[in-house]
């Protein structure tokens, strides 16, 4: 059943066009994702900046630890760490941070939560021992005088580090992205203030991004094959229609018959207008072949019935018998079997070969010994079949014979590409309107024309036949005595 459902063209087209989509839309919805997340992540990044930067700028100019302003915002966390990892401030509700490399909130704890050292108060001694213990909860009180302020100002990183984390604050646990700058003192050393702002934002428009897509996308593709189905089976109706004609027209054995052509202008019109044009050649082929059998029948049937009587005669009285008849209608019916078995080959497709020789020989050769006939022939190589060649001159040399008062001319030279092998006569000549009729098999003009003198009107047609064969042509004008004037042309061999 799967195999015979993807068997069609509308159902693989379907197929492409779908996945083609959701490729489409699976690239396009990641990148816009990635790039959702990574506006978000930058907005954030920005305002963590701002305020890390906000409380560093404070630190700077000497400000105590329980005078930051960057300190009471309820929703950002705020951590200050000196150089051994120690918060020294932070956030009033801030309780737990992970993301800046220290977990402690509290001031006077290392990155490990420990207590600070014996003698080590966690601000190099100048809290006068107050180590946290202002009053003020979760942050660090100095307690300096404005005296010591000018000389504890320090000098803001220009650099910028960025981590992500969480953070706790007031029971409600979130992820941040946090903000470090340093901050330089001389007599302190080095502080480093993290500041996060909040990732919910980023998270809930991706999260709803995602959503939106996981409905919509399936939905789209259904649209899209749904869409492709039914356009791809209107476009390969006419199709349809052309292979059920088709298969009408195999069953009945009607070539009369023709396909149907779609009003479309396009591949399956001209698929049509095609098929029909093959039709047509098929039919003429094949009427063709019906009236050349019923033509070579009668022909035969002439001779045979001819020669049959004769002997018959004979048989019964020995000295009535025309010997000369029976030899002549004997010669004819085997050139007719031989002109007959040579169409049969031609129209099986048969290859002429690729032999070598010269034309004009060919021509003086064929010509020697016929009256009345003057050749002039050039040396012009071609390449082909000899004998079919030597034929299609032989067949030429009796038609000019046959019609001229009294004499015949055979010229081959050379025009280009081309070897032209020229034979006229002068004769009557052919009426212009006769001049592509006479190539046809078992034509004859004169009808009245005994068929001893006539023939069976096959010469022509075969040296016709032999001359596309070899890819040159075969026509007929008016010479310049009147009569007709045959030229054949086949390609010069390079």
């Amino acid at each position: 059943m799967t195999r015979r459902l993807f068997g069609s063209v509308r159902s693989r087209a379907t197929l492409a066009a779908t996945l083609v989509v959701a490729v489409a839309l699976l690239a396009t919805g990641a990148a816009l994702l990635l790039s959702l997340r990574s506006d978000l992540t930058g907005q954030a990044e920005t305002e963590a900046a701002s305020a890390a930067r906000a409380v560093a700028v404070e630190l700077s100019d000497g400000r105590p630890y329980d005078k930051l302003t960057g300190l009471d915002e309820d929703d950002r966390p705020v951590q200050i760490v000196d150089e051994r990892g120690r918060v020294v401030a932070a956030s009033e509700d801030l309780e737990r941070v992970s993301g800046t490399g220290t977990d402690a909130v509290r001031p006077g704890r290392d990155a490990g939560g420990r207590g600070a050292e014996d003698g080590d108060d966690g601000d190099d001694g100048d809290d006068d021992g107050n180590d946290g213990d202002d009053g003020d909860s979760g942050r660090s009180g100095s307690g300096d005088s404005d005296d010591d302020r000018g000389a504890r100002t320090g000098e803001v990183d220009s650099d910028t580090d960025y981590s992500t984390g969480t953070a706790t604050i007031d029971g409600t646990t979130a992820d941040y992205r946090f903000a470090s700058v340093e901050v330089e003192f001389e007599d302190r050393g080095k502080l480093t203030v993290h500041a996060g702002a909040p990732l919910a934002a980023e998270r809930s428009a991706v999260g709803t991004a995602t959503t939106a897509m996981l409905i919509g996308f399936p939905l789209l593709l259904a649209v899209v094959a749904g869409a492709t189905w039914l356009v791809t089976r209107r476009a390969l109706n006419p199709v349809e229609g052309i292979r059920r004609e088709m298969a009408a027209i195999t069953a009945s054995e009607d070539l009369a018959r023709r396909v149907p052509v779609p009003a479309t202008h396009d591949e399956v019109a001209r698929l049509a207008l095609t098929t029909n044009e093959t039709l047509a050649a098929l039919e003429s082929s094949v009427e063709r072949q019906r009236r050349f059998v019923a033509d070579a029948s009668h022909e035969l049937r002439s001779p045979i019935a001819s020669l049959r009587t004769q002997l018959e005669v004979g048989a019964a009285h020995p000295g009535l018998l025309d010997l000369d008849g029976a030899v002549a209608d004997t010669v004819r019916l085997q050139t007719l079997a031989a002109d007959l078995l040579l169409l049969a080959r031609l129209d099986a497709g048969e290859r002429p070969g690729d032999a070598r020789f010269d034309l004009g020989a060919l021509a003086r050769e064929h010509a020697e010994g016929r009256a009345g006939v003057t050749v002039t022939a050039d040396a012009v190589p071609v390449a082909g079949s000899r004998a079919q060649v030597g034929r299609v001159l032989t067949n030429l040399l009796d038609n000019a014979l046959r019609h001229a008062r009294s004499a015949v001319t055979v010229s081959v030279r050379a025009e280009g590409e081309w070897a032209v092998a020229a034979v006229a006569d002068d004769g009557d000549g052919v009426p212009e309107a006769d001049r592509e009729r006479i190539f046809e098999r078992f034509v004859r003009l004169d009808e009245a024309r005994s068929r001893d003198d006539g023939g069976a009107g096959l010469g022509l047609a075969i040296a016709r036949d032999v001359a596309v064969r070899h890819g040159g042509a075969l026509t007929v004008g008016r010479a310049p005595a009147g009569g007709a004037l045959f030229e054949l042309r086949l390609p010069r061999a390079r």
